[in-house]
């Protein structure tokens, strides 16, 4: 199963380490809900995998970033580079 990531809610900041909660949609069921970062962190590093698309056909995969301090984060992985997908999302 494959999530896709909606909206974004930020907190302290507007970086991606800001990101506290994220609303997602399953395309395949058509369930929707919504998580801590946390708990999509832990998600991703047991196997889930999620994404976000713009709707003009580009589609990047979230990762999960462990910086040298402080917790871990979510950021799109696209052609090879790092990108700001999630931040573009909607604030909710």
């Amino acid at each position: 199963m494959a999530i896709q990531i909606t909206a974004v809610r930020l907190s302290g900041g507007d970086k991606h380490e800001h990101i506290v909660h994220l609303w997602w949609t399953d395309r395949a069921d058509g369930n929707a809900g919504d998580n801590s970062r946390a708990s999509i962190v832990a998600w991703i590093e047991t196997g889930g995998k999620a994404y976000t698309d713009d709707g003009r056909g580009n589609r990047a995969d979230v990762a999960v970033v462990t910086p040298e301090r402080g917790e871990k984060y979510l950021r799109t992985h696209a052609d090879g580079k790092w990108s700001d997908n999630l931040l573009a999302l909607p604030r909710r």
